[in-house]
């Protein structure tokens, strides 16, 4: 319909502003309006989003800087956090789903070939989809939210290797050449992580404490690094996503990664429109009425299968069926990856057009069904979890006691051993108080223990295991996390218990203090300005004495 690309993408952005503000009229999820509003202006429409070179960079541009902002904010520590359980999870999830999902296809009458296109297709989620729902639920930073994104990233590269795996097999003509493609591959992440290891041992810090003298030189060196990433990444035979994912990771460690990432959320959120647009466009409507009846069998599956695996391997792993079932809705959904696979599939010889399609209604249905409810993931669990106890252990080693507790008095509950909490629980033990401290990055409660704290494993926004806690012997409940969110949860969950003792929390501003006031704490502590104002007020009682002395010298 239109010729012209800057009359193109005004239409998008117009169409997709009115789709939104319907949305939010009707309080639905903007990501469901988008692809909506795709598949309007798509081929299937009205024919205004056409096969456009520009139209597909912004969408990859949003996709980097989505994975570089995920980068950012996962320090390397988190990885070896969560490593062990987004590696289980993550590959049990798939080799689950891709049995199982095998299994329907050939009772549905599908050739095994199909059958083994449409099982690994339906093992991947979406990264992009969900880090973009948790991001605006502010719950990349809880422990579900971590656990998540580590198999999410365990998919990634699994659906990278598969991707190679199959365009390797597809061209190769001697059996050797698989193998050889394999090691290659291999080699290349190899020295990869390498060369990344290197430049932010050597390189990163120093070059960006100099770019940090001007900001806007900050932020073009970041977008331009998490571009070369992606770039790298796709040269190395690796996909965009993984490259500015550790291009992110690389210059987590930086004092500089919370304002790169503050400052970034605007674009990326403006150029992921185009990523959704997109995706709604390329569906392909003339293909999906033939199999609508596998397609809701499918669907079905992954909304309800592939939450459930995560839940068992979670629960036998001794994590607390809510944070399961927190980061088994994530899985609900195939991925992008699903639909790029389906098309390799057809390019290749192995599919048909109409498999495409099938391929295509699973997403926009598990895509569409997943993103409500991840949206609504508390208000489910709200009304599951009294029944989903078979998923827990009696036992949840990972969230609750690391060490014996008795019936010992406590005074004081302490949310989060970081350097600030630290540093108060030092103090406080000193001063004789009886000490629980809670945080759920299992190397740091193990390094408490060694130094004798009585410590749990958990996670502070869950009021499950606010429950758990010995809540009635405690004076006081101490929170030294940053994230305002998570200071409410606890909040609500220490009301929700009836607890009687004082709450203090950690504020990061003086307007967000006064917001935790009334939400009922008792005392709220802004270590960065307390500490400035002990710091001055100990200067003040230096000068006084210092002007004493020389007016007592004078008058001598």
């Amino acid at each position: 319909m239109f010729d012209n690309v800057f009359y193109q993408i005004g239409a998008i952005l117009g169409l997709a502003a009115a789709g939104g503000a319907l949305a939010l009229l009707l309080r639905q999820p903007l990501i469901v309006a988008f692809i909506a509003v795709g598949i309007l202006l798509g081929p299937s429409g009205f024919g205004v989003v056409v096969q456009s070179g520009e139209i597909e960079l912004f969408a990859r541009l949003g996709i980097a800087l989505l994975l570089f902002v995920v980068g950012l904010k996962l320090d390397v520590h988190i990885i070896r956090t969560v490593g062990p359980v987004a590696l289980l999870t993550g590959l049990g999830q798939v080799v689950f789903t891709s049995v199982i999902g095998y299994l329907i296809a050939l009772t549905l009458g599908m050739e095994h070939v199909t059958a083994i296109y449409i099982a690994v297709s339906l093992t991947f989620s979406s990264t992009i989809i969900i880090v973009k729902l948790l991001s605006d639920k502010r719950e990349v930073d809880s422990l579900h939210g971590r656990i998540a994104v580590g198999f999410l990233i365990v998919q990634d590269i699994v659906v990278v290797l598969v991707m190679i795996g199959l365009t390797a097999a597809g061209q190769a003509v001697d059996g050797p050449s698989l193998g050889k493609e394999a090691l290659l591959i291999v080699a290349k992440g190899v020295l990869m992580l390498l060369a990344l290891a290197l430049l932010t041992r050597y390189v990163l810090p120093r070059l960006l404490h100099r770019l940090a003298r001007s900001p806007e030189l900050l932020m073009l060196f970041a977008i331009a690094w998490a571009i070369i990433g992606a770039t790298i990444g796709d040269a190395l035979g690796f996909s965009k996503e993984v490259g500015a994912f550790l291009a992110g990771v690389s210059i987590a460690s930086t004092p500089y990664r919370e304002l790169v990432a503050a400052r970034l959320v605007s674009l990326r959120d403006f150029l992921l429109l185009f990523f959704f647009i997109e995706l709604g466009a390329n569906l392909d409507m003339s293909t999906i009425g033939e199999h609508t009846g596998a397609a809701i069998v499918f669907s079905v599956f992954v909304l309800i299968g592939n939450p459930l695996i995560v839940m068992v391997i979670m629960g036998y792993m001794g994590y607390r069926k809510r944070t399961g079932f927190l980061a088994g809705l994530t899985v609900a959904q195939i991925s992008e990856f699903s639909l790029i696979l389906a098309a390799l599939g057809l390019s290749l010889g192995h599919l048909e057009q109409s498999t495409v399609g099938l391929v295509t209604l699973v997403g926009l249905i598990t895509i569409s069904a997943s993103t409500y409810m991840i949206l609504y993931s508390h208000e489910l669990y709200a009304r599951l979890g009294p029944h989903l106890g078979w998923f827990e252990r009696k036992v949840t080693h990972r969230e609750m006691d690391s060490l014996a507790e008795g019936k010992d008095q406590v005074d004081v509950l302490l949310f989060g051993l970081g350097r600030f909490g630290s540093t108060l629980a030092n103090m406080l033990r000193e001063g004789g108080y009886r000490l629980l401290a809670i945080d759920f990055d299992p190397t740091i409660v193990r390094l408490h223990e060694r130094e004798g704290y009585r410590t749990r494993y958990g996670d502070a926004e869950d009021p499950e295991f606010i429950a758990t806690l010995p809540l009635e012997r405690a004076a006081w409940v101490v929170s030294t996390l940053r994230e305002g969110a998570l200071n409410r949860a606890l909040l609500q969950g220490l009301q929700q218990q009836n607890y009687h003792g004082k709450v203090a929390v950690s504020a990061s501003t003086r307007h967000e203090a006064d917001g935790f006031r009334r939400e009922g704490a008792d005392l709220v502590l802004v270590p960065y300005a307390d500490a400035a104002k002990e710091a001055a007020d100990k200067l003040l009682r230096e000068y006084r004495q210092h002007i004493d002395s020389h007016n007592l010298g004078v008058g001598v």
